[in-house]
């Protein structure tokens, strides 16, 4: 999977805490992949890895599996899941063929969208290999309150795809913290299972399965609400995560205690863009704000929460002992801090091929071309030392964004 440029290997960062933040963007996640291989090679492996819809797929494949088998079970995943490619067949003549229509697509790019596009629609006619596949009656003919007649596709194979790689105890032996987002239909609010500390529920921690992550994922109309039992042992049905928010960025830096922390936000759409040309790009334009606006929402929040934790902490050291010991000096005592943070913001650029069907063309191709950008995009930002710099400014927080070589924010 990887190019020709490998990261340079790199000692402990002066942070507390390396996290990884995997947004939600169905076929695009390969790009978290190449992502992850890249910081593998660096030597830079997570304490945290947090996830939304194919982002908590890849987090717990990571957080399941010991650092060196990750890469390797996270290409399991990704091959597997786009093994229905014409050129993916074990079959001589077809293999050549394919590898000969490879060579057009990468020299043709009106071919080549053409291709995805015919690629994406055979996805929604037959599924993805160890995903999912297209229920037999369509939901309007099934029986009501049934999980056939709010669904049209059946996400039982990604049970066994789960399990068969990822390690479920070591997950909650929580050797790797494990954060995973998903809402809840009924009340319609985001719910994160995490496998160390959650101030969510009165238990704690949660024992996390794979029904978790299946939930984290269950996009509708396409996917069915995943069950799962809640503390009172009522069963309560969840949906992707990504519909209320589709990066876990708050989650994690909501979490007490506070630490230093370097983090590597890994998305899916881009919040740039140009002008739509016709419907299809419209489509596909209106994807990318939708799902990129609460990244842009938290990270600005985030920021202005970090000025007053600073500047509190400050003004507090100047307070005497006896207000320290009100009620409201204690607050304030405790809102405040000196944690500094650095975000690097890793972005998956569309190509110009690709249009609205690009989070479900789960082709072979298409999935090696997103890897193989998320691997070089990390090397870049390894590559830059600046990253790994701690913070000195009066936010105590440094946003590396887009291309890496530019950072617009310090």
């Amino acid at each position: 999977m990887a190019t020709d440029g490998k990261p340079p290997r790199k000692q402990r960062p002066p942070f507390e805490c390396i996290a990884l933040l995997l947004q939600g963007g169905g076929a695009l996640g390969a790009y978290q992949a190449g992502v992850y291989q890249a910081l593998a090679e660096a030597d830079l492996h997570p304490e945290w890895v947090a996830g939304i819809s194919i982002g908590a797929i890849n987090a717990a494949i990571i957080a399941g599996n010991p650092p060196e088998k990750r890469v390797e079970q996270l290409d399991r995943f990704w091959t597997r899941i786009t093994s229905n490619s014409i050129w993916d067949l074990n079959v001589p003549f077809i293999k050549a063929y394919g590898q000969l229509l490879y060579e057009l697509f990468g020299a043709n790019k009106m071919v080549r969208g053409y291709w995805n596009e015919a690629s994406a629609g055979a996805v929604l006619a037959g599924g993805a290999p160890g995903f999912f596949v297209p229920r037999m009656i369509a939901p309007w003919f099934a029986a009501s309150a049934t999980m056939e007649a709010i669904s049209f596709y059946d996400t039982t194979e990604l049970k066994s795809t789960l399990e068969g790689l990822v390690d479920f105890d070591r997950i909650n032996a929580a050797q790797t913290r494990l954060s995973i987002g998903a809402v809840d239909v009924e009340s319609g609010n985001l719910r994160y299972f995490d496998n160390v500390r959650n101030r969510q529920r009165e238990g704690g921690k949660d024992r996390i399965g794979p029904e978790h992550i299946m939930a984290s994922g269950a996009l509708p109309p396409g996917f069915p609400p995943v069950p799962i039992p809640d503390d009172s042992g009522r069963t309560r049905f969840y949906w992707d995560g990504g519909l209320v928010s589709n990066t876990p960025l708050q989650w994690v830096f909501d979490q007490e205690p506070r630490m230093d922390t370097l983090a590597f936000q890994v998305d899916l759409w881009s919040a740039q863009g140009e002008m739509p040309a016709d419907i299809t790009e419209v489509m596909a334009r209106e994807k990318e704000v939708r799902f990129s606006s609460r990244t842009r929402a938290s990270t600005e929040l985030f920021r202005r929460l970090q000025i007053l934790r600073r500047m509190t902490n400050k003004f507090m050291s100047d307070v005497p002992d006896s207000a320290k010991q009100t009620e409201e000096g204690a607050r304030l005592a405790h809102f405040g801090d000196d944690k500094v943070y650095t975000i690097v913001h890793l972005i998956y650029r569309s190509k110009v091929y690709e249009k609205q069907s690009k989070d479900y063309e789960f082709s072979g191709l298409s999935m090696r071309d997103h890897w193989r950008a998320g691997y070089d995009d990390a090397v870049r930002s390894i590559k830059c030392d600046e990253i790994f710099e701690r913070p000195t400014n009066l936010e105590g927080l440094r946003i590396f964004d887009g291309n890496i070589e530019q950072s617009v924010r310090k």
